[in-house]
């Protein structure tokens, strides 16, 4: 399976800046549907963060996905990767 990679940054209100991928499966090209995810993913944080906008959530690259990735994005139709600041 091939993944389409959104590179996030998010202000977290406490003056940090998450990094996290929002990775998908390659045909999803809805802009809209990616930012639900990872605001979906935000609103599992117990800290609060800024709005995420196209600002900051942009497309990257497509990669091939590794069987763990494979199947996370089959069960819930998305996956992330932290990065950086996401606890």
């Amino acid at each position: 399976m091939k993944i389409a990679v959104w590179d996030t940054y998010v202000n977290r209100k406490d003056g940090f800046l998450m990094h996290f991928d929002i990775l998908v499966p390659d045909n999803i090209k809805d802009e809209n549907q990616v930012l639900g995810y990872g605001k979906k993913y935000l609103n599992t944080k117990s800290f609060d963060t800024s709005n995420l906008t196209s600002d900051e959530c942009r497309f990257c690259h497509i990669e091939k996905a590794s069987p763990e990735l494979i199947r996370l994005i089959q069960t819930q139709g998305y996956a992330i990767i932290e990065m950086e600041n996401c606890h």
